[in-house]
């Protein structure tokens, strides 16, 4: 049996130890290669799922990405299995130029800089900003720069994306882009959201958390268009 890209059982965040959970016993599995969007509104506890499965935030309970647990001697070991989005592209944006930049997790791993530069391009050729490689990330803007934190996820096709907010900011032209690209990953993807319309297409099986509970859980994301209807 395929060992699932991701399983949290019953996990519980808090930020700090005496405050109300932002999490409550969450428990959810995506399979290798299968598409989620974990849908909710501000609040809701998208990011923070999102943080504690990629080791960044302290949690209780069990999480596991590919079969290896999150813990602090693991680290290394799960984030070259993650490929991770944040909502703010500045949050991962270190170096002074887009290809540096891009190619940075490559780079760790000890790959040439040669061949990592080879394999960043291709990235973001399929990402429609290869021609910025040399570009100030200054310069860039929002959504350039979201491209490119993204080539850095995906450049060293890891088995798990945690994409918190990928269309955020997009015009409509760059969300039909984006999802075509991600449509086209084998990557299993957990996509935190609240845009139901950009993950209707990408994504078959719709996840709602709502008050740190996950409170629907199907293949039909009109559900959670309904819930929120009724708020």
């Amino acid at each position: 049996m395929t060992e699932p890209a991701l399983a949290l059982r019953n996990v519980t965040v808090r930020y700090e130890p005496a405050d109300p959970p932002v999490l409550s016993d969450v428990s959810l599995q995506v399979a290798a290669g299968e598409k989620v969007a974990l849908l909710g509104l501000n609040g809701s506890g998208k990011t923070t799922l999102l943080l504690a499965t990629a080791g960044l935030l302290p949690y209780e309970g069990t999480i596991e990405v590919c079969g290896i647990a999150v813990a602090r001697p693991n680290l290394d070991e799960i984030r070259k299995r993650i490929g991770f989005l944040f909502n703010v592209p500045e949050d991962q944006l270190l170096f002074p130029k887009v290809i540096d930049d891009a190619a940075f997790a490559l780079l760790r791993q000890r790959v040439s800089r040669a061949e990592a530069v080879t394999k960043t391009m291709a990235v973001l050729e399929a990402l429609g900003v290869a021609h910025l490689a040399e570009s100030s990330l200054h310069h860039l803007s929002h959504g350039q720069k979201q491209r490119v934190a993204l080539a850095g996820a995906l450049v060293c096709a890891p088995p798990l994306l945690l994409l918190d907010e990928p269309s955020a900011a997009l015009d409509p032209p760059g969300k039909r882009s984006l999802a075509r690209l991600l449509a086209a990953q084998s990557a299993a993807m957990l996509v935190a959201t609240h845009d139901v319309d950009f993950v209707s297409g990408l994504c078959s099986r719709f996840v709602t958390i709502d008050g740190g509970r996950i409170v629907l859980d199907g293949a039909d994301a009109e559900a959670t268009r309904e819930r929120w209807a009724r708020n």
